[in-house]
């Protein structure tokens, strides 16, 4: 993408190396405020946003609240409508580091692809996730009982039938994590929506399918330029 773009690959409050102020708390509004004030920084608006599972929650809410600020809108196994939470995603918020074991069960739920679960994948993420401040931060994000979390990421559907930016709908049909559900309620709901799911694929479309999902988000904003241009 950055041959043709300018990219930035932002870790919301909570997430990565983004300081963690105190007392911050973490929920949808948080982490929109947190894009907002970040495309303000590096002056990007309005920004073509590609929002990731949770991250298409923030993206959703973004277009729904600040709609200035988004050009064009790829979903990708995304939250933020209303659905019943599943095990797959019960099991990702309840991760709590205890040891290797857990995070290849959690890597398993993610992948239809088993062979992308290698021992060295394992064990950099369950690396990562050792980091106190992280782990201390994604503890906080998701307590029990979770449903609440999953519906307190819903943009109703009255906002979000008023998002006319164009959007670019992408699940996986094997999605354990979130459900291919979600993917044609959004689609029905935007105005401007394609859609595009893949077989055999799980939660991980970039990666299960990354060829792909490259070549259809790229096209996808080149057309969304073309016709702003």
């Amino acid at each position: 993408m950055a041959a043709r773009f300018r990219v930035y690959a932002l870790d919301v409050v909570g997430f990565g190396k983004t300081e963690r102020p105190e007392g911050i708390e973490y929920r949808l509004e948080t982490w929109v405020e947190h894009v907002k004030n970040f495309l303000d920084a590096v002056d990007a608006t309005p920004a073509l946003v590609v929002g990731n599972s949770m991250g298409g929650a923030v993206a959703l809410r973004l277009a729904a609240t600040y709609g200035e600020y988004v050009r064009g809108l790829v979903l990708m196994g995304s939250v933020g409508v209303p659905f019943r939470i599943t095990e797959g995603l019960d099991a990702v918020w309840g991760y709590r580091a205890r040891g290797i074991e857990e995070m290849e069960r959690i890597l398993d739920i993610f992948s239809f692809n088993k062979s992308l679960l290698t021992p060295e994948l394992a064990k950099l993420r369950y690396e990562a996730s050792l980091d106190p401040q992280s782990r201390s931060a994604y503890e906080q994000m998701f307590p029990e009982p979770r449903q609440r979390h999953v519906d307190a990421m819903v943009t109703p559907d009255e906002a979000v039938r008023k998002i006319d930016r164009p959007a670019l709908v992408i699940h996986g049909r094997e999605d354990r994590v979130i459900p291919v559900d979600n993917a044609y309620r959004l689609f029905h709901l935007l105005p401007n929506a394609e859609l595009h799911v893949f077989g055999r694929c799980g939660h991980w479309t970039q990666i299960e399918r990354q060829e792909e999902f490259c070549e259809l988000v790229e096209r996808f904003f080149e057309r969304v330029s073309q016709v702003e241009r």
